[in-house]
């Protein structure tokens, strides 16, 4: 039986070691848990050609989307109130249409961090542009609760995790279609999950970083994984 093959969008970055031109990357880590679940990862170039972003997706049976930088605020109807960093509205479009093309296709996703972000931005809702409770959630690792028999708590077989939160914004408005699933103790909101039949779950934090020695966070890769195979 092949392995099924995990869309990864991709960033842009202006240099790497190694390279003389702007490179698109990944995440080490992402990659790792994609090949533990046993995924074959495939990393798409941000790129504003639908047909070609339509015709990558179509080869894929499932979608993770990564963390990076921030959306910018004209994507969700707002203007920018808050220092950003890294916005790229060329990504957020790529990303944007990736997975409205996913969903159209019904392959599983899995959004983290950003991508829970976009995720949220892509069906209509809306962000906050700089937690007043940063240090909280700024490379730290904490709590979270979970909702009993909800699509994340069976993926991660737990329904308080200990996770790695790396991040300064959080879901404002959620977008129709979307349930909450998980949050913090302050109150931000640390995970959601499509109401459709197709499986796609979206967190706050960093599951790849712990996944390697953390059945829990290594379950949400696994899951995706399975759906898509």
């Amino acid at each position: 039986m092949s392995k099924p093959l995990i869309a990864i969008p991709g960033r842009m970055s202006p240099e790497a070691t190694g390279h003389r031109t702007p490179v698109t990357s990944c995440g080490q880590n992402y990659i790792d848990a994609v090949h533990r679940a046993g995924g074959l990862p495939i990393l798409i170039p941000p790129t504003d050609d639908r047909s070609v972003i339509d015709a990558t997706i179509a080869r894929c049976d499932g979608m993770l989307l990564i963390g990076g930088g921030d959306v910018s605020p004209a994507k969700y109807g707002a203007t920018e109130w808050a220092r950003l960093y890294g916005v790229n509205e060329l990504v957020d479009d790529f990303e944007i249409a990736s997975l409205h093309q996913a969903m159209e296709r019904e392959i599983p996703v899995l959004a983290v961090c950003r991508g829970q972000q976009v995720l949220n931005v892509a069906l209509g809702g809306t962000l906050v542009q700089h937690l007043k409770l940063t240090p909280d959630h700024r490379d730290t690792m904490h709590g979270v609760q979970v909702v009993t028999g909800s699509r994340l708590a069976l993926a991660m077989g737990t329904t308080d995790p200990l996770i790695h939160s790396l991040h300064h914004q959080a879901i404002e408005k959620v977008a129709p279609g979307l349930v909450v699933v998980g949050t913090h103790q302050d109150g931000t909101i640390e995970a959601v999950e499509h109401t459709g039949p197709t499986w796609i779950v979206a967190v706050q934090w960093h599951p790849e970083d712990t996944a390697h020695d953390d059945p829990s966070q290594q379950g949400l890769f696994n899951t995706l994984v399975s759906h898509a195979s």
